[in-house]
């Protein structure tokens, strides 16, 4: 009887196994990935005992490049180093406009203070946001002069790159933000070609998304819920309501717990209108990196066709030269 219960098991499990087998997977594995690049050609910084407070500008790496986040140079190099997918950030202004801006508050990157929403389009653009930038603990500040006049309204990229992807991040929790887009939407629908997805503060990105069917949402609580009970169900074949009809990320440190990672998985999720998008490590303190090294890149399973987050899409151009020629 024993032997018998044993074998029972051994069944079990290898049915299980070779049903959530990514190689036995039916989706045509001859895809190729798209990349999307975090804030266009940025100054990367070090996540070590990284919060919501910390003024990620003080701890940049040593320059290589002169590029500051979220500005149209950095996102016309973006593009040009392999980037499918621009991911950019947007505040509403005092003047009701929607500026390309990471933070919160002006203390950190710029010479302004307070809330970035209070201010006017103007009052931003006089800003130097290339001021608070420092690889050495504020010994020098190597991009001071460069960035006055670089922040842009939202508009301002559409013009600039006709006919290029953006992911756009809310940064702030009200509505207003979802309001001044779709009125840009409204006087120029083809602009909604353009937007690729919206996420981040949860009421603008779902009023977006639940209102305009070409652009697709996501959120952190949804991407949570969708990989705890995927991660619990998914051996089954179950797709989760939270994970259809949207994004899912999933950090790199934690692919080993998703069933069928990653052809079988994205089936799945393809099935339900889902992508996926292959991050770096997700890290108990601060938020999860990006794929930025030839050797994380190497870690992505072979066809591998969803997308890949990076913050140094400069830094895998030579991959991706690669594969555009093969």
């Amino acid at each position: 009887m024993f032997k018998k219960i044993v074998l029972l098991l051994l069944l079990i499990f290898a049915g299980v196994y070779l049903y959530n087998a990514s190689w036995l997977s039916s989706q045509p594995l001859s895809g190729k990935p798209r990349f999307i690049a975090h804030r266009g050609v940025h100054q990367t910084y070090h996540r070590n005992e990284l919060t919501n407070q910390t003024c990620t500008a003080e701890r940049i790496d040593t320059p290589s490049h002169s590029y500051l986040e979220n500005t149209i140079a950095s996102m016309k190099a973006a593009f040009e180093a392999g980037a499918d997918i621009v991911e950019l950030d947007v505040h509403p202004t005092a003047d009701n406009k929607l500026a390309v801006f990471h933070d919160w508050t002006l203390d950190c990157r710029t010479n302004g203070l307070g809330i970035t929403r209070s201010h006017s389009l103007a009052k931003l653009k006089a800003l130097d946001i290339g001021y608070g930038y420092t690889a050495d603990g504020g010994k020098t500040y190597p991009l001071r002069g460069t960035g006055i006049g670089a922040l842009p309204e939202l508009e301002e990229v559409f013009r600039a790159l006709p006919g290029k992807k953006f992911l756009i991040n809310f940064k702030e929790k009200e509505l207003r933000s979802a309001e001044l887009l779709q009125e840009k939407l409204s006087k120029h629908p083809e602009w909604k070609k353009q937007i690729w997805g919206v996420y981040g503060a949860a009421a603008p990105t779902w009023s977006i998304a639940d209102s305009t069917e070409e652009i697709v949402g996501f959120d952190k609580r949804q991407t949570k819920a969708c990989l705890k009970t995927y991660v619990a169900l998914g051996w089954s074949g179950y797709v989760p309501h939270d994970c259809r009809d949207t994004v899912i990320g999933v950090p790199s440190n934690y692919t080993w717990a998703v069933w069928g990672w990653p052809h079988k998985f994205q089936q799945r999720l393809k099935e339900y209108g889902s992508e996926v998008i292959a991050s770096g490590p997700f890290k108990s303190q601060g938020a999860g990196g990006g794929i930025d090294t030839t050797e994380q890149l190497a870690a992505v399973p072979d066809n591998f066709d969803g997308y890949i987050w990076t913050n140094k899409i400069e830094v895998l151009t030579p991959y991706i030269q690669h594969q555009t020629t093969k």
